[in-house]
């Protein structure tokens, strides 16, 4: 049988993908974050993902958590993790197709 162990860059890279693929078909938040503008969407993946990277190691650091270890090489791996997320998320939503109601969102964009 063949074993897949589950490595936090690789839960890091799907966190990345899951949250993309919400942005691009959660009906409503898809439309609205359809007309923003790229610079704002990557600002708001970014700081989402930075949000969860960070709850992360302060909950491991609390003890509520044991993912990350709360110390230097800890938080260097979470910067590690940090990056494949927003590989993973960018890759994602750029080769997503888009709904319907996202290019209309776009088509009246602000």
């Amino acid at each position: 049988m063949l074993e897949t162990k589950m490595t936090s860059d690789l839960l890091s890279a799907i966190a990345g993908v899951l949250l993309s693929l919400a942005f691009s078909y959660i009906p409503g938040i898809n439309e609205q974050f359809a007309k923003l503008s790229s610079s704002s969407k990557r600002l708001i993946m970014g700081g989402l993902l930075l949000l969860v990277a960070g709850a992360t190691f302060g909950l491991s650091c609390a003890n509520i958590l044991s993912s990350v270890t709360c110390d230097k090489p800890g938080a260097i791996g979470l910067v590690s993790n940090f990056v494949m997320a927003m590989i993973a998320n960018q890759s994602t939503y750029s080769i997503s197709p888009e709904t319907e109601s996202v290019r209309n969102a776009k088509a009246f964009r602000l």
